[in-house]
């Protein structure tokens, strides 16, 4: 099993030709979805986000409007900035933003 993450992948390892590789490139994906801002000037392409919690799913999302809109600049006013991005980890919602290259403020 070694070089597997468990039984089964070594055992379909063990079945296909050499030519195939484990687990060696990374493909991009990109899934479609639309975002609505809390608060956005079109024509300064500001955009404000207000948020009281901030989720995976909500930080996946600001990351990839930022990268799908670089000529957007984005700013979270945040009802607890020091708030825990999770209960065991050390980064708050202000350290997730400014590691991230997102401006944000206390709202």
């Amino acid at each position: 099993m070694a070089g597997y993450r468990n039984r089964l992948e070594a055992r379909v390892g063990a079945s296909l030709p050499p030519e195939y590789a484990y687990e060696s490139t990374y493909l991009r994906y990109t899934l479609a979805h639309r975002y609505l801002p809390d608060f956005i000037d079109t024509e300064a392409r500001r955009i404000v986000e207000v948020k009281g919690r901030f989720p995976a799913s909500d930080r996946a999302k600001m990351k990839a409007i930022r990268l799908q809109h670089p000529d957007y600049s984005i700013e979270i006013r945040f009802q607890n900035p020091q708030t825990k991005i999770a209960k065991n980890s050390r980064t708050t919602y202000a350290d997730w933003c400014e590691k991230n290259g997102i401006a944000w403020s206390k709202a």
